[in-house]
């Protein structure tokens, strides 16, 4: 299915390469690096792309490309979801998921993906699974396999490899028994020149961390199940049970694990955190223009948005601008026409504003549209489609465990037309 594997760093240079049936030439990926000079942003690459004789398939995470070479057609989310895996893999053994640890572990690199991948299929994704066979690096381990000759895969089958549950390792002990539930939003708008939404949907994710003693089965509800729809499991959730009762149940894996993805895109219940005054206008006469954006917290539930920054793509024409602004700092990039504005947090009662002057090369015609502004915030213990925990329950074992819940909201593609 899967052919080769490439990983591409944001200027475009190829520094992994893995092939598991026969070896494709790298020449393949001028066609993903065509299509990369053309996107705007790296985001924009389209994530499928048809050559002569392959199918290119990727994804863009942690400022690295995560190419797939396919021969035959297959479903690309498959695909996508097993590049998800890899880099969420890269990101468990080592910290971070970067080309520097990538080229310091390339040897472990290497092993993981020849664990992930049988003969081009998906074999063993789950993270404690893998852990059972290729040992997380120490720098105890790293000096005993330099002076002994050994290396850090294991010599046993994994013991949930011979189980009915293949996700989860046998025999797991823990002295703190704690479950941990993360649910992060993104919120995804366009917002027009008045503020009205264009259009509004909402990327929800469960992320967890459960540290638990023996096979515990446990069951999670929520207070409004209602609000989600296009919800994705991981393979442990028994579907049966949601579908009837809206209730999440499961022996979860190990450790760290995303137990389920879902979407919120009624328009009517996707709430907009922020609004933003703009104003960008250019003279007639095309001598320059001038640029005023304040932006102020909306729909935040009584809650701070924090980490704001505004990002405006700059008509070509721009010469130099000249602006002021009343709280946080600006930066501009003259070469690529880049205004970042960092704010931060967001003061209800003294809103933060940027305004001055923007001056055009001479001779430049007055530029055809407006530059749209694009919103990054954060909000802290807020799921902005207000879905919340109800309670989280435990059969199987006899301890009580630890457990929390922590809400976050971010901007994914946060777009203001102006």
């Amino acid at each position: 299915m899967i052919n080769s594997l490439f990983l591409i760093n944001a200027s475009g240079d190829i520094f992994l390469e893995k092939h598991w049936k026969s070896v494709v030439s790298r020449s393949v990926c001028d066609y993903f690096l065509e299509a990369k000079e053309k996107a705007l942003e790296p985001e924009d690459v389209p994530p499928v792309i048809h050559t002569p004789h392959h199918y290119l398939i990727s994804i863009y995470r942690d400022k690295l490309f995560f190419l797939s070479v396919i021969q035959t057609e297959v479903p690309p989310l498959f695909v996508i979801e097993f590049l998800h895996r890899v880099a969420e893999m890269i990101q468990d053994y080592f910290g971070e998921c970067s080309e520097t640890v990538v080229k310091d572990n390339m040897v472990m690199v290497y092993e993981l993906l020849e664990e992930m991948l049988d003969n081009g299929f998906p074999l063993a994704t789950e993270s404690n699974v893998l852990k059972e066979m290729i040992r997380p690096p120490t720098i105890l381990r790293s000096v005993v396999n330099t002076l002994t000759g050994t290396s850090n895969v294991g010599d046993t089958l994994p013991t949930g490899q011979l189980s009915t549950i293949p996700w989860r390792r046998a025999g797991v002990k823990y002295t703190n028994n704690e479950a941990y539930f993360d649910v992060v939003e993104e919120i995804d708008a366009i917002l027009d020149q008045s503020g009205t939404t264009v259009f509004a949907e909402i990327q929800g994710v469960v992320e967890a961390c459960v540290k638990l003693s023996g096979m515990p089965d446990l069951t999670l509800s929520f207070m409004n199940p209602r609000l989600l729809d296009d919800v994705s499991f991981h393979p442990c959730v028994r579907y049966k049970r949601w579908e009837s009762e809206r209730v999440l149940s499961f022996i979860p894996p190990d450790g760290n694990f995303t137990l389920m993805t879902y979407h919120v895109n009624a328009q009517n219940l996707v709430a907009i955190p922020v609004y933003v005054k703009q104003s960008i206008s250019f003279f007639e006469s095309g001598s320059g223009g001038r640029l005023d954006v304040t932006v102020g917290p909306k729909q935040t539930m009584g809650k701070t948005v924090e980490g704001v920054v505004v990002t405006v793509h700059l008509p070509k024409t721009i010469l130099s601008i000249n602006l002021t602004a009343t709280q946080g700092s600006y930066t501009y990039d003259n070469g690529t026409k880049l205004l970042v504005w960092d704010i931060g947090k967001l003061n209800p009662q003294k809103l933060p504003n940027l305004r001055g002057s923007l001056s055009l090369q001479a001779g430049a015609p007055k530029p055809e549209e407006n530059p749209s502004l694009n919103i990054d915030l954060k909000i802290q213990q807020l799921a902005i489609s207000g879905l919340k925990v109800n309670r989280l329950d435990m059969f199987g074992e006899k301890y009580k465990p630890f457990k929390g819940v922590k809400y976050i909201t971010k901007a994914g593609k946060f777009q203001v037309r102006t």
